[in-house]
């Protein structure tokens, strides 16, 4: 979600003026101007002003959308990508039509053909006990879980390796609760149905982070040929482990016993080996672990590391954890959160070119990017910030001189930086703060 932020001038301003004319000793100081900005969020906009006793309000100021219409945006923003019909190619539409029917017809198959099969056994079931079979058991509390998912997509963009993992994770999850259901029959349909919405989840995730891990492994434009690749590998596999999971049912695990224990060493083995393949994935794309680790890299050594060589010092599970040696840098608090009022026109001074602003506190130092950043104004600003913060541990100075001589260094030696960032096959042009921070526009 972006926040667009502006700045103006109050009427207020217009009032200093005309005392400046009428009486120039009574000049104000332009901090008692008071500061005020926009933030949008989903077209809907809110006015922020610091009062004078540093109390922060807030009023909402645009939503004149009439009822119908703001219907129709909430459906667009939940089931269309962020930025429709600008974001997509032409024909998308036509394509999300025809798939939406297509999944119609074949829920409604599905519905008819587990009748057809429950009829086949014997019984004589209704139409309304096969829905509830279908819908309840096998479908409904899947894409319940598929639809929940399905809104974090900009996070996955960010960080594929950790909801990869993750993914695995809800699929075991589902998987055991469908293998401990015997144990109480009672809760057969709930324990079902939480499993199938794991499951669900875990197909999303899966899918959604499919593409940008084969992404990182396609060096002349053979995307399709790895993915094909790698499809044909899952089948194979996916087909051994069917003949050694029915040998193991007729054995070992014919007992309950035997299928618990040898559950649990399935899921541990399997959750491994993902969290090993992740970690030999070496995907391209700035986001704030990855830019963090690169400036580590180069204020401890002076070389930039390849994303081959930085893929196994990422945090899998954790990855927004910040970085000390890169300076504790959190990104995507909001303007008003992450900066204080006395602050803002000081630090737009300091920064009156970039489009980024930090902000140094005890803990961490927050950095708020502008909404067209790049990875370049993302690496600009975190070099200043672990320049800043090496300077606070050795110098008294205030902060704002401190972030002045970490600006003025961190432009002595950002282009041989950046030339070797991009050398090593870094991707500068954009920057994947996971869709869910903030940022502003002047």
């Amino acid at each position: 979600m972006q926040f667009l932020v502006g700045f103006h001038i109050s009427p207020f301003s217009e009032k200093v003026k005309m005392i400046k004319k009428e009486e120039p000793v009574m000049a104000k100081n332009p901090e008692d101007v008071p500061v005020y900005w926009f933030e949008t969020s989903d077209t809907v906009s809110h006015r922020f002003q610091f009062e004078s006793d540093g109390h922060l309000s807030m009023k909402v100021v645009d939503d004149a959308r009439p009822v119908p219409q703001k219907m129709v945006e909430s459906f667009l923003n939940k089931f269309f990508p962020s930025g429709y019909p600008y974001s997509v190619n032409e024909g998308y539409l036509r394509y999300t039509q025809f798939r939406a029917l297509q999944h119609l017809s074949s829920a409604a198959l599905s519905v008819l053909s587990t009748q057809s099969l429950l009829f086949a056994a014997g019984l004589r079931p209704t139409p309304a006990q096969a829905t509830v079979v279908s819908w309840i058991l096998k479908d409904g509390m899947q894409h319940v879980g598929k639809l929940i998912c399905s809104n974090l997509g900009a996070r996955m963009d960010s960080e594929p390796k950790r909801w990869r993992i993750l993914a695995d994770v809800l699929y075991d999850i589902g998987t055991g609760l469908e293998l401990v259901s015997p144990l109480c029959p009672h809760l057969f349909l709930e324990m079902a149905g939480l499993g199938n919405f794991a499951k669900g989840m875990a197909t999303v995730a899966a899918r959604a982070t499919r593409l940008p891990i084969y992404s990182s492994f396609a060096k002349e434009g053979n995307l399709s040929d790895i993915f094909a690749k790698g499809e044909a590998i899952s089948t194979l596999f996916n087909v051994a482990g069917i003949g050694v999971g029915i040998q193991l049912a007729s054995t070992i695990c014919s007992s309950m016993e035997g299928k618990l224990v040898v559950g649990s060493i399935l899921s541990a083995v399997h959750v491994y080996s993902v969290v090993e393949q992740m970690r030999g994935v070496p995907i391209n794309t700035l986001n704030p672990q990855r830019t963090a680790l690169i400036v580590a890299n180069f204020l401890k050594t002076g070389q930039v590391p390849s994303p081959p060589d930085l893929r196994f010092q990422e945090d899998l599970l954790f990855p927004e954890r910040p970085i000390q040696d890169a300076g504790n840098v959190k990104v995507g608090r909001a303007l008003h959160k992450a900066v204080k009022p006395s602050q803002v026109q000081k630090l737009k001074e300091v920064f009156v070119e970039e489009k980024f602003l930090l902000s140094q506190g005890k803990s961490w130092t927050d950095m708020v990017l502008e909404h067209d950043a790049t990875g370049e104004d993302a690496l600009r600003g975190w070099l200043v910030a672990a320049y800043a913060k090496s300077m606070t541990k050795i110098y008294n100075d205030p902060d704002d001189i401190i972030l002045q001589d970490a600006y003025e260094k961190m432009n002595d030696v950002f282009n041989p930086f950046l030339s070797q960032v991009q050398a090593k096959g870094w991707y500068t042009d954009r920057f994947l703060d996971g869709g869910t921070g903030t940022r502003f526009a002047w």
